[in-house]
């Protein structure tokens, strides 16, 4: 016992771990895990800017499922704001809106899903659907109270709904990009972190210390296999995905994979970082846990990253795979092209930039 306590003490940095990793799964699943759809960025086009319209989008307001995020004048507004992902409910109401209510007409309103993610959009519609429901009774019942009359009628708002890309609602449609993207992940920064350990462990790092070999060199070297070999899984993976599950690849399949390599450089530079402070494998394999569990948390894999904390979105937005998921959504679901994803693929090139800058910068350190 005395002797495996003293193993334990010569090896905190594996001790820290496992006191660490109880706790930040007790802290992600309490705080994550919530299947609960609210503040669905929304996008709102009100043509009418009537005292009716304002009471309609209060309705939906009130509901705690719709934030409005996004003010446009026009249509194409609304579908280029869907379409980049930055909104996933677009609200549309009619100039005549006011009118035909005042007049005993009914108003139409058009509600414009997401659909390429199925929990988003299954929770919006059904809310949806509540609200015109229950708003047009309400108008109804103000309009038979102030006649002095009772009974019943036609609604006098007719909200239709339309869900978009993903009309069916079937989730293998967000759940299969975002697998390819968990597995690659995986698979990537799993390899890169016993990269350099390897090295140390077998006793070759001192070939690569006597070399003239510099930091970025040695970074590009060290990447460009476990580039090679992903592209190759997603190619794998993306050919199971489509044929087995019958997802459609709507967009450019080379810009797919573009983006692909692009999303890879900065896993592969954490992988890296931690292979270059691990000192054994099983340390390296301990400390790439505490990145794993937060991206498959708190990127919109597994629950909509609206549902969750301020604190928690801001450690989302740190992770690559937040932005990827983005990308692979809208290529393969949406069919959208790169100027649709221009903050997603800056964020994926600045996040490379620095993660692999300080895999290169900690090489030389590590080796003392």
């Amino acid at each position: 016992m005395k002797k495996e306590f003293i193993h334990m003490r010569r090896d905190p940095r594996t001790l820290v771990f496992i006191f660490i990793m109880p706790i930040l799964q007790l802290l992600l699943l309490g705080f994550a895990t919530n299947n609960e759809v609210k503040n669905v960025a929304t996008v709102i086009f009100d043509q009418d800017h009537s005292a009716a319209s304002r009471s309609l989008l209060e309705a939906f307001h009130n509901t705690g499922y719709f934030a409005y995020t996004y003010d446009v004048f026009s249509q194409e507004g609304v579908i280029q704001l869907i379409e980049s992902g930055s909104a996933h409910v677009g609200i549309i109401i009619p100039p005549n809106y006011h009118n035909d209510l005042a007049a005993g007409r009914t108003a139409a309103v058009a509600v414009l899903v997401d659909g390429s993610d199925p929990t988003i959009a299954s929770a919006a519609l059904s809310t949806t659907t509540f609200v015109g429901q229950a708003h047009g009774a309400k108008i109804l019942a103000q309009k038979l109270a102030a006649r002095g009359l009772a009974g019943s009628s036609s609604s006098p708002v007719d909200v239709r709904a339309r869900v978009l890309y993903n009309p069916d609602l079937q989730n293998s449609f967000s759940m299969i990009p975002g697998l390819i993207a968990m597995i690659l992940m995986q698979t990537t920064t799993s390899l890169t972190s016993l990269s350099i350990v390897k090295e140390r462990e077998r006793g070759t790092i001192e070939q690569l210390i006597v070399t003239p070999i510099r930091n970025w060199e040695l970074v590009i070297a060290k990447i460009t296999p476990y580039i090679l070999v992903a592209m190759a899984n997603t190619i794998l993976v993306l050919f199971v995905g489509t044929v087995l599950f019958a997802i459609p690849i709507r967009g450019n399949i080379l810009l797919l994979l573009a983006l692909t390599a692009l999303y890879l450089l900065p896993n592969l530079g954490i992988g890296l970082t931690i292979s270059t402070f691990a000192r054994t494998q099983q340390e390296a394999q301990f400390m790439t846990m505490p990145i794993l569990l937060p991206s498959m948390m708190l990127s919109g894999f597994l629950y909509p990253v609206s549902s969750l904390p301020l604190a928690l979105q801001l450690i989302g937005k740190l992770l690559p795979l937040t932005y990827f998921l983005q990308i692979l959504r809208g290529v393969v679901v949406k069919g959208v092209g790169a100027s649709s994803l221009i903050p997603e693929i800056s964020a994926l090139a600045i996040l490379a930039i620095i993660l692999l800058t300080v895999a290169a910068l900690r090489f030389r350190k590590s080796l003392e």
